[in-house]
């Protein structure tokens, strides 16, 4: 083998690992970004917690949550928080439910997603338990409540960007999923 072929292989295999770990990379930026937003609230992005993440006392100042509900124009489905405002104390545990029903005569699973207005709230606002974390299915004519417990850390109040915040929206989108996840 001539010093040319060899030089031209070996260019060749480097193109080839900078091409497969390009493509690598551009599957893991989806669950890497989202990561990502997670742990630091950008875009409003809440995180999940614990009930061993709840503040040990609530704090006597408020804040207003509202609720907005959104679906794809792809689901025939109907949605809607049962109470679109809702007065919580910083560092409480809360509940709110959403309501959801299946207006087609075939089962339909959806999955939806979230984020929190203002972005300055993303990362104070985390979630405990919510419909948003799996798909969710209903068969035709059903409707279902869906809980979302919650709370906003008392570090809120420290946070020069997010200290003013009166009201915080919590919006959800529903979009249909082709085929359910499986075991979910």
């Amino acid at each position: 083998m001539t010093d040319l072929t060899h030089r031209n292989r070996r260019a060749a295999s480097i193109a080839g690992l900078i091409a497969a770990g390009a493509l690598a990379l551009g599957f893991a930026s989806v669950p890497l970004y989202r990561a990502f937003c997670q742990a630091t609230g950008l875009y409003g992005t809440t995180s999940r917690a614990t009930a061993a993440d709840l503040p040990k006392q609530a704090s006597a100042e408020t804040v207003v949550v509202r609720f907005d509900a959104n679906m794809s124009p792809d689901l025939p489905w109907s949605f809607r928080p049962e109470k679109p405002l809702q007065q919580v104390h910083i560092g409480e545990r809360n509940m709110a439910f959403f309501v959801a029903k299946n207006l087609s005569n075939r089962p339909i699973t959806g999955r939806a997603t979230f984020n929190v207005q203002p972005d300055q709230a993303g990362s104070w606002f985390k979630k405990i338990q919510c419909f948003c974390f799996t798909e969710q299915t209903l068969k035709p004519g059903e409707e279902v409540r869906m809980p979302v417990i919650f709370f906003v850390e008392p570090g809120m109040r420290k946070d020069p960007d997010a200290k003013d915040i009166q009201q915080i929206t919590l919006s959800y989108t529903f979009y249909p999923v082709d085929s359910p996840a499986k075991g979910g």
